[in-house]
């Protein structure tokens, strides 16, 4: 084993990620009622009654300081549609609710902002915008859906924009054979295939999720490259509580061997058809896409 693969082993498995675990795929309390059920409810009605402060979330929090904890709150309470739209957001019960204080809020509806989920006007305030305002690439939101009510329209969709991005980008990645590239990506591979060996799924997720991500950033388009993130964040959500290879296999690595062996020769086209063969291997992009035709 390369002295790669084996310190990205070890730090996967001594890391404590955040990431779901087996069985731990609807790990946010989203409640279940419909929107119809929540009108005229206090603005805080339908949280979790166990999430007063901020710091007990610690589950879904990955480690962030007050500020990061507070953001995904209420990203999730937003997008889950436990805040609907037009929803009056008043920062000092938003820091009484989950005693912060009003600079943590302040700095928490900013980013929300950016994200297009809320707006702040002069003498209105700030109100959660409707879902066509938001930023539906940004890879929090993607994650938010992903494990919300919305979890089944978000992975179709993130199916679709994978099969529409990623073979393209394995195309165009062949005309850009650069050896550390090259290296890098093997690497992959090797972590990959020792990683299914010994059952680590966490580690094969996380090599899964470099090769893809880094196979955009070669592709020689400046435009993928900045879909490279989305990409990241479906492989975290589209099929299983850790990676889209929800269940490593020999049909997948091999897939990614081809992949790169067809960069190392140059071969667009192939490149291209490995890749629309390893998105054929999950269940739920199968239901979205034909698999490729045979020539």
């Amino acid at each position: 084993m390369s002295t790669l693969a084996h310190t990205m082993m070890t730090a996967a498995r001594a890391a404590d990620s955040g990431l779901a675990g087996p069985g731990e795929l609807d790990r946010y309390p989203y409640a279940e009622a419909s929107v119809a059920d929540r009108v005229g409810s206090p603005a805080w009605e339908g949280a979790d009654p166990d999430l007063g402060r901020v710091g007990r979330r610690a589950a879904g929090s990955r480690g962030r300081g007050l500020h990061g904890q507070l953001v995904q709150q209420l990203g999730q309470m937003i997008v889950s549609g436990d805040l609907g739209a037009d929803r009056p957001l008043v920062p000092e019960e938003i820091g009484q609710r989950f005693e912060v204080s009003r600079t943590v809020v302040r700095e928490s509806l900013r980013v929300l902002e950016a994200k297009g989920l809320v707006s702040a006007r002069p003498n209105v305030g700030t109100r959660v915008r409707p879902v066509s305002d938001w930023n539906l690439l940004d890879p929090d939101i993607i994650e938010w859906r992903a494990f919300g009510p919305q979890r089944d329209d978000q992975r179709r969709e993130l199916s679709e924009l994978r099969w529409t991005i990623e073979p393209l980008a394995a195309r165009l990645a062949a005309g850009h054979g650069r050896d550390d590239v090259q290296q890098r990506l093997a690497d992959m591979v090797e972590i990959m295939s020792h990683a299914m060996g010994q059952g680590d799924v966490l580690t094969f997720s996380r090599a899964d999720a470099e090769f893809h991500s880094l196979l955009i950033q070669v592709a020689g388009n400046r435009m993928l490259e900045h879909l490279s993130g989305i990409v990241s964040a479906a492989l975290q959500v589209s099929g299983g509580p850790v990676t889209g290879c929800d269940r490593p296999n020999e049909t997948s690595l091999a897939q990614h061997s081809r992949i790169v062996d067809a960069l190392a020769t140059g071969d667009g086209a192939a490149a291209e058809a490995a890749m629309r063969q390893l998105l054929t291997v999950h269940p739920e992009v199968e239901r979205v896409v034909p698999a490729p035709r045979e020539h």
